[in-house]
């Protein structure tokens, strides 16, 4: 991949450091390390010059939790983030994806998937800075502005329910498929995890008023995908 791309390698042991940068390097990735999670922050923070395009991110840091750290870096920046970790119980996994995690490896973990799950990362397009705002009724999405209000109220949501429901705005009045909500939210490797994708929908109804048992916002297309209400009148045309 092209040289120019910044990895920071957050892990306190120095082999798998040493190892992450000798494996990333030969692919062309430019590397910086972080032994603690206060050093990853000041990183991702100091990096306006150069700036980092993908953190690997180890949960078990010395310094502080990796869910702090992750949280510490979302507040700040939208940089691509994939946990490496031993911690491979689901609700740890859920917890960070829910955080703002784009992806999440288990150690032992082969370099091969990880370096293909990294490439897939930065391959993937930033629809939600140049989608239009989507409204419908009470509700306004504004994807640029990361924002959702519902009868001029902000909504509150995780990453993970706001890049789903930028994604169906996009594609508003249209069904979109879990694979391709699941491959672009969570990453290629989870196409097949449709549990978390049916929690985030779940989550949405209930935070945008849409009652479950008979949706009429956010409608269920069995076995096929999603679809977000909207009428060519109704709404901002979106790219």
């Amino acid at each position: 991949m092209n040289e120019t791309f910044r990895v920071l390698v957050v892990d306190d042991e120095r082999a798998i450091r040493q190892f992450l940068r000798i494996s990333l390097s030969s692919q062309g990735f430019a590397v910086s390390e972080a032994a603690t999670g206060a050093q990853a922050i000041e990183t991702v923070l100091a990096s306006s010059g150069e700036p980092i395009d993908l953190v690997l991110l180890d949960l078990g840091l010395p310094d502080m939790e990796g869910q702090a750290v992750l949280a510490a870096i979302r507040r700040a920046s939208n940089v691509p983030v994939i946990i490496v970790s031993v911690r491979g119980h689901e609700a740890e996994k859920v917890q960070a994806l829910d955080a703002g995690a784009n992806d999440y490896v288990t150690k032992p973990f082969g370099i091969e998937e990880l370096l293909a799950r990294v490439r897939a990362l930065l391959r993937r397009p930033a629809l939600v800075g140049h989608a239009r705002p989507y409204c419908y009724g009470e509700l306004r999405i504004e994807p640029a502005a990361r924002r959702v209000t519902l009868a001029g109220r902000p909504v509150r949501l995780t990453p993970k329910e706001f890049a789903v429901l930028t994604l169906l705005a996009h594609q508003a009045g249209r069904v979109v498929t879990q694979t391709q909500l699941l491959r672009q939210v969570w990453g290629a490797s989870h196409r097949n995890d449709t549990h978390y994708l049916r929690i985030v929908v779940s989550r949405l109804r209930q935070k945008l008023g849409d009652d479950p048992h008979t949706p009429h916002l956010l409608q269920t297309e069995p076995g096929i995908g999603y679809r977000l209400h909207g009428e060519p009148e109704s709404q901002e045309t979106l790219p």
